[in-house]
């Protein structure tokens, strides 16, 4: 499925109706999040990889996407320890992560 459905109606007290508002949300803005984390990447800007993988780690947490959160953590941390080598396979991980978390969110929207 790629989130973790129960985890994802926790967060918003069960209320599927703003579960649905968080997930238009999430799947409007995280394709510019990724893009940013890629223009970052390939700038090799720590502090701008560093605040995107942050902000779409944030967002895509709020569906207990474990595996994308533990990714962009991932690239959170080497951002801002300014140590981009790898970056680029990391993301690439990501990416299909968050593609897979939109795909399933699409579904509940």
């Amino acid at each position: 499925m790629g989130f973790d459905l129960t985890i994802a109606l926790e967060r918003v007290g069960g209320d599927e109706e703003l579960l649905k508002e968080i997930a238009d949300l999430f799947v409007e803005d995280a394709p510019q999040l990724l893009e940013a984390i890629r223009v970052a990447i390939e700038a090799k800007d720590g502090a701008a990889l560093h605040r995107a993988a942050h902000s779409l780690k944030g967002s895509v947490a709020n569906f207990g996407a474990e595996k994308a959160v533990e990714t962009a953590f991932q690239l959170e941390e080497m951002g801002k320890n300014s140590q981009l080598g790898g970056a680029e396979d990391v993301f690439f991980v990501l990416r299909g992560e968050i593609e897979t978390v939109s795909d399933a969110l699409a579904k509940i929207a």
